[in-house]
């Protein structure tokens, strides 16, 4: 791939602005700038200040109409962005939300057939970009088997593969393991270095992409641009108000006091020699993703699930909310987690989990107070058509009264930064925003064990803390927390106990 192979794409934006339908606020409005071809721009602002409806839009992909109203002009080399087919290539950032076939090769090939590329040289280009990203696969790998992270590197290998002039970059690193993030992150790099294009990168990891970047931009609260210039320019010149603003800066970390836990340390869930892994469709043998992997989760403590991508994480957070059946080994629960709970719905049921049960073996109304799961992808549990209703799933599944409903979710709606969002489509949320919604649905219920996967991605410095906190809250109140996690200052702050799974199919060890 050289730069004779790609004409490198001139954005600029003129007083543009886009509403979704249904909301009254705009998600940006006022946009004014101007990105030279060849240039790498780095797209800062606090969650949902519209970084990832720009990219949207540049890709051509926010709808017409009756998906909402636009204002000014966006243009790709003079034309409007939506008719620039072609020109821009986007990663968006739920990886999920882009793979289209069911084999990694076609998945790949998928952009350049769109537009035409001749069959040779698809086929030349899918192998290329597969290396580039270092997703090291079979062409014919299903791409339901990949973890979130293979995901991550999938799409922007289609991405790359379509040779854009414009790459569009939403949170490419987003759930990729320490390593992943160097390995993509430079793969994207030598892309552009090697084509021209011009690259679009919106990231919260800013110390990973900054040192690769002519030019920051940094979105304020209405979506209208507050700093614009050279990495160092703008992070110095403007490091109080970005910080104040939620926007990550290069070497500061918000801090999140501790507080001690609730009384003594119960155990909770024992795991023994436990072996977990998916069923293809079709297959009568789970494919095993980790074994032997043994801990205990307790009471008042944060467990932190950490390994390289494909390790089997969350293939095991699964499993240890109830959701998959271990393929060998035990998942035990405690006495003191199989006697938590509604009593009502034991009153119904006419039983009580016992101990010793996996929690596999328990319905969704006895697992409902008991475990609660956070999946990576905030879509797989989304349910409603407001921020507030999707708060009063659980309680209601309780049989909570209104009130009682009330007084659970209301302040949930204001710690996490959502009671202006009450009203909204949860599925029209950014990405950060969808992530405090599932995490604030779970903990609506009161869990005695709440199990998260990637809880901090897609967030600001500012919803990072104050998150965090509130993780550290629910673990204070006495309940059991445990985390998958490539967000190493998470772990610094909040593991109590921290579970590594060192590779796929093999085993994990606790330190």
């Amino acid at each position: 791939m050289t730069a004779r192979d790609v004409a490198p794409a001139r954005v600029e934006a003129r007083g543009w602005g886009w509403r979704h339908a249904g909301r009254s606020r705009w998600a940006l409005r006022g946009v004014d700038l101007r990105i030279e071809p060849g240039e790498r721009v780095l797209l800062l602002g606090a969650s949902g200040s519209g970084k990832s409806t720009l990219l949207r839009g540049l890709a051509g992909v926010l709808g017409d109409e009756e998906d909402g109203e636009s204002t000014g002009a966006l243009t790709i080399d003079g034309l409007a962005a939506a008719e620039a087919r072609g020109r821009a290539g986007l990663v968006l950032q739920d990886p999920d939300a882009q793979v289209v076939l069911a084999r990694v090769g076609d998945d790949v090939a998928f952009g350049c057939e769109n537009l035409g590329v001749p069959r040779e040289e698809i086929w030349r280009r899918v192998p290329a970009a597969l290396e580039a990203v270092g997703l090291d696969v079979a062409l014919d790998r299903s791409t339901t088997a990949l973890s979130g992270g293979q995901k991550q590197r999938l799409a922007l290998a289609g991405a790359l593969a379509m040779r854009p002039g414009l790459l569009l970059l939403d949170e490419p690193t987003a759930n990729l393991d320490p390593d992943g993030v160097t390995e993509v992150r430079d793969a994207v790099v030598r892309s552009v270095a090697a084509t021209g294009a011009t690259l679009v990168v919106v990231e919260h990891r800013v110390d990973a992409w900054a040192p690769h970047v002519d030019r920051v931009i940094v979105l304020g609260a209405g979506g209208e641009v507050v700093a614009d210039g050279r990495p160092d320019d703008v992070f110095r010149g403007h490091a109080a108000s970005l910080t104040e603003a939620g926007v990550w800066v290069p070497g500061v970390t918000p801090r999140v006091p501790r507080t001690a836990a609730a009384g003594e340390a119960e155990d909770l869930l024992t795991l023994d020699d436990l072996a977990v892994g998916r069923r293809p469709f079709g297959a009568r043998d789970a494919v095993v993703a980790a074994s032997g992997v043994g801990a205990t989760v307790r009471s008042g403590r944060l467990l932190a699930i950490t390994g390289p991508n494909g390790a089997g994480k969350s293939t095991l957070a699964l499993t240890l909310a109830g959701l998959l059946a271990p393929v060998a080994g035990e998942v035990a629960a405690t006495a003191a987690l199989a006697a938590s709970g509604d009593p009502g719905a034991r009153r119904r049921r006419g039983r009580q989990p016992a101990a010793g049960d996996s929690p596999h073996a328990w319905s969704s109304r006895e697992l409902l107070t008991r475990i609660g799961m956070v999946f990576q992808s905030p879509e797989h549990q989304l349910l409603t058509a407001t921020v507030r209703d999707e708060l009063a799933v659980g309680p209601r599944a309780l049989g909570l009264d209104d009130a009682a409903v009330a007084a659970r979710i209301e302040p949930l709606l204001e710690r996490l930064g959502l009671a202006r969002l009450a009203a909204v489509n949860p599925f029209t949320l950014s990405g950060g925003e969808k992530r405090r919604l599932t995490v604030a649905a779970m903990l609506a219920t009161r869990p005695r064990m709440l199990v998260l996967d990637e809880p901090t991605y897609g967030q600001d410095a500012r919803t990072w803390r104050e998150l965090a906190s509130l993780l550290d809250d629910v673990r204070a109140s006495g309940a059991a927390v445990v985390c998958v996690t490539h967000d190493r200052p998470l772990v610094d702050a909040l593991a109590d106990d921290i579970l590594s799974l060192a590779a796929p199919a093999q085993s994990g060890a606790v330190s």
